[in-house]
This record gives structure tokens, sequence and C-alpha cells, in this order.
């Protein structure tokens, strides 16, 4: 039990998330209304994307300094799941601004930053199956890894401020710190934020494990 208690938190912080996602009371705002709770799971999931993927930028230059094959197994998995979470959240934040946008892709500068974005992550998986030597495999994706990680923050928080955006936050529009008042968009929010990221964890070592149990049994026969 108090090996997995992080896995009962992330449930429970999930749970809760969903519940009072759902049922709890929001600020009542022009034009967002109802559709503000998509921020309970939109943003939360982009934040996991975003620490999942800095774990694997740690391992890739682990795996740089030590050539230990299990960092780059790790690396891996991380993006593996980060970039899952990447593609959930933009699916997410597509139905949001289908009903506060009026278009589900309306061509916003952090949208299309967020898809160049994940095209990159995708370019890194097509690198990594284009090697067919391990060592040579790991060094390049490694490498290509951690220049992905820092286009992507640039791409997410850096060039869309410098232009007109429907975001909030962006483009001269106030961030939701300025909408919520009474504080009951954080009520919920953090606790997403680490429910969402322990869950991807979660997965991502489930990942691991079932790639290490493969790769020993290969080793045995």
């Amino acid at each position: 039990m108090k090996k997995h208690w992080w896995k009962i938190l992330a449930v429970a912080l999930l749970a809760y998330t969903l519940i009072g996602g759902l049922l709890m009371e929001v600020p009542r705002l022009v034009i967002l209304n109802e559709t503000i709770r998509g921020l309970y799971f939109h943003v939360p999931m982009w934040f996991g994307m975003i620490f999942l993927l800095l774990a694997s930028v740690v391992y890739a230059i682990k795996y740089l300094r030590s050539g230990d094959p299990a960092h780059d197994l790790k690396s891996v998995e991380f993006a593996n799941i980060g970039v899952t979470f990447g593609v959930l959240g933009i699916i997410t934040g597509m139905v949001w601004a289908q009903y506060t946008w009026g278009e589900w892709w309306s061509g916003d500068p952090k949208q299309n930053s967020a898809a160049i974005g994940l095209l990159i992550y995708f370019a890194y998986f097509v690198l990594r199956s284009s090697f067919t030597d391990e060592q040579q495999k790991a060094r390049v994706s490694s490498i290509y890894s951690i220049f992905a990680f820092f286009a992507l923050i640039a791409l997410l928080f850096i060039l869309p401020r410098m232009q007109d955006s429907l975001h909030p936050g962006n483009g001269g529009n106030p961030g939701f710190n300025a909408y919520d008042m009474d504080s009951k968009l954080r009520m919920v929010f953090y606790p997403a934020v680490i429910g969402w990221t322990l869950l991807g964890v979660w997965f991502s070592t489930l990942r691991i494990r079932t790639r290490n149990l493969i790769l020993t049994t290969q080793e045995e026969y």
C-alpha cells in the first residue's frame, strides 16, 4: 500500500475532478458560461504533457551521459504518454473552441503552435523507427528530444504571446487569474493538474515495465 499511495491519490483526484468539474458551481462569464468547465480537462492535460515530456528530456540527458539503455527506454515511454496527453489536450480544446468560438479549428496562433509542436514529436517517433542500430537510435533521438522539448515550450508559451490570440493570457487577453476572483476554478483546477500528471506517470511506468518484460523474454530466447 505504501508503494502505491500516489496511484490511489491519482484516482481520488481524478474522481474529484470529474465530479467537481461537472457539478460544482463555476463563475458565470460572458461567452464562456458553462464551457469554462473545459478548463479542468483541457489545460491540465497540457500541463501533464509538459511534465511528462520534461521527464523524457531528463532521461534523454541521462542516456547521453551514461549510455544506459534503461534511460533511453524511460525517455521514449514518457514521450509516448506525453504526446498522447497532447493529442487529448488538442481534442478537448477543439470541443471547447466549438462552443466558445463557434469553430472546431479557427487557426488561432496557439492552436497552430500546439499542432506544430505535436508534429515535431511525431517526427521524433518516425526518426526512432528509421534506425536499426539501437545505440545510434537512442543517441540521435535523445539529442532530438532535447531540441524538440525547447521548441515546444517556445511554440506554446512564447510565440502565441507575440500575436493576437483568442486564448486567455495571450495576445493581450487577460488570463484566467483575472477572471477567477472567487477562486471557484482553482478548487478543481489544481487538483486536476496533479491528478492528470500522476495518471500520466502511472501509464508511463506501466509501459516501461511492459517493455522491460518483453526485452527480458526476448533475451531468454
